[in-house]
């Protein structure tokens, strides 16, 4: 990836697409006060850099399916080449290696556990050559980072905002920096689940991949027409099935600092807990999950000094922690939605090893 630099202008745009990720660029021109063919241009400038990129993501809880923070530990010359593998296949989001060099996390997407016939994806992880030990916690519900993480949502004031949402519209968008499992509150377990078509399937694929693609280019992948795909897209949204999400390394809003918080709470301090996590700058998303830990937070930070003081200053302020656990990640090997052409070609050169995780 080119060197990129942001500007006020470049954080505006990526605030209103965080906003809303399919806003026209004439809107969000008229808005922030300068010419559209600015504002296309900027963006994809930032885009063909493969700086920027705006990916729609289904909600798996509206859609029957399960959401699981998984943590591999693995022998060090495994880590690269499991990563990858995993970054290639469609259930798998926000993989990260660890500083450290013999750990990885990623968000993975499962039906409910059942007798299908099948092997578990789990039981196949841990029958992968140089993984040494598999936990996976499901999400239960995501409590902070829901809409965009803070840390890119204040370049734009509250009358620029007005302009570009509909009246009583609320930020349509999926939990900050992970998997989308929908917004803060529990989906009714008597709601139907969406059923969706192949039509359907076809088109959150189609934006899974680029979720500003034209009518056209949808239409096609989907095999019906505009105006279906465009009443469509709305229908999957008001449904809370689909959302956008905007992928940019927070590195470049001076955040180079990713770590992972793994906190023991005891159930009556979750609620509390669960609330002030919600309003820290800091917190990219934060979910209750089952496991041995009830709390996974993901924060970012300008640096390490950064990070110790949200732990001991925030952090140690709040009743009902018991204990944390914390890691920094390496890097993002990958984000939100499946890798980008370049980089899948480009990783399809990596490390050759025996791992299987098919």
């Amino acid at each position: 990836m080119e060197s990129v630099t942001l500007d006020a202008l470049d954080r505006r745009l990526i605030h209103a697409l965080q906003l809303d990720g399919r806003l026209p660029f004439s809107r969000i021109a008229a808005a922030v006060g300068v010419p559209e063919r600015t504002v296309a241009r900027r963006y994809h400038r930032l885009r063909s850099r493969l700086a920027l990129r705006v990916v729609g993501l289904v909600d798996g809880r509206r859609t029957g399916m399960l959401d699981w923070v998984v943590r591999v530990r693995c022998a060090p010359e495994a880590v690269e080449t499991l990563a990858v593998l995993l970054a290639r296949r469609e259930d798998t989001s926000w993989i990260a290696p660890l500083v450290g060099g013999t750990e990885l996390t990623c968000m993975i997407r499962t039906p409910p556990p059942g007798d299908d016939g099948r092997r578990p994806f789990f039981e196949q992880l841990a029958r992968t050559a140089g993984v040494r030990e598999v936990g996976a916690a499901c999400v239960l519900r995501p409590v902070a980072g829901v809409g965009g993480w803070a840390g890119r949502m204040d370049a734009l004031g509250e009358a620029e905002q007005r302009l570009l949402l509909p009246p009583r519209a609320a930020p349509v968008a999926p939990v900050g920096p992970v998997a989308p499992v929908g917004p803060v509150g529990p989906v009714d377990p008597t709601e139907a689940v969406p059923v969706l078509s192949p039509a359907d399937s076809a088109l959150l694929r189609a934006l899974s991949q680029d979720g500003r693609a034209d009518l056209g280019r949808l239409a096609a992948a989907s095999g019906c027409s505009e105006s279906t795909v465009r009443r469509r897209i709305g229908q999957l949204r008001d449904a809370g099935v689909l959302a956008f999400e905007v992928e940019i390394d927070p590195a470049l809003f001076g955040y180079p600092i990713e770590a992972l918080l793994w906190l023991d709470v005891p159930p009556a301090g979750l609620r509390a807990v669960a609330e002030a996590l919600a309003g820290h700058q800091q917190v990219a998303f934060a979910a209750l999950t089952t496991g041995p830990s009830s709390v996974f937070v993901m924060v970012e930070c300008r640096s390490v000094s950064g990070l110790h003081a949200y732990v001991t200053d925030e952090l140690a302020a709040l009743h009902g922690i018991t204990r944390i656990e914390s890691a920094v990640t390496q890097r993002r090997t990958k984000r939100a939605g499946p890798l980008p052409a370049p980089l899948a070609e480009k990783r399809t050169g990596a490390p050759s090893g025996r791992a299987t995780a098919q």
